[in-house]
């Protein structure tokens, strides 16, 4: 389906090794583990279609101001391989962190990221900021 060759690792490294990248902010080693026509979506965002347009969102957050991470609660694959995880996300602006959870579901093509398709609560992420909010108010 595309002109990459088959990633040979099993769907459940490929997560997490997709998500090691971003944490450390080596978007082309995560861009590495995606096929060509990726689609990203996020709850009640508008979808991101194709690797250079999920590139250029990440690329927004890269920088010494921004910062990401994640912590793997759960990560588990179905016999067809898609991979789902439960996950609370850290995305960082400054010295504000905001923590919210995350389901995520992975769907693979010729073993790379084809659908990367994250759940989240609003609620739980304007909680997450206000406490992250607060946190850098008052660790001052």
């Amino acid at each position: 389906m595309s002109d990459l060759p088959e990633l040979r690792q099993d769907a459940v490294t490929t997560v997490r090794e997709f998500f090691a990248a971003l944490e450390v902010n080596a978007l082309d080693e995560a861009m590495d583990l995606v096929h060509p026509g990726i689609v990203w979506k996020n709850t009640s965002l508008p979808d991101v279609r194709g690797a250079d347009r999920v590139r250029w969102v990440l690329n927004r957050f890269a920088g010494p101001r921004y910062g990401f991470r994640a912590d793997m609660h759960h990560v588990a694959a179905t016999e067809d391989g898609v991979v789902l995880t439960e996950r609370t996300d850290y995305l960082r602006v400054g010295s504000v962190e905001v923590a919210f959870w995350v389901c995520g579901t992975f769907e693979f093509v010729d073993g790379r990221i084809f659908v990367w398709h994250d759940h989240f609560s609003w609620e739980n992420f304007v909680r997450g900021t206000v406490v992250g909010v607060a946190r850098a108010l008052f660790s001052r």
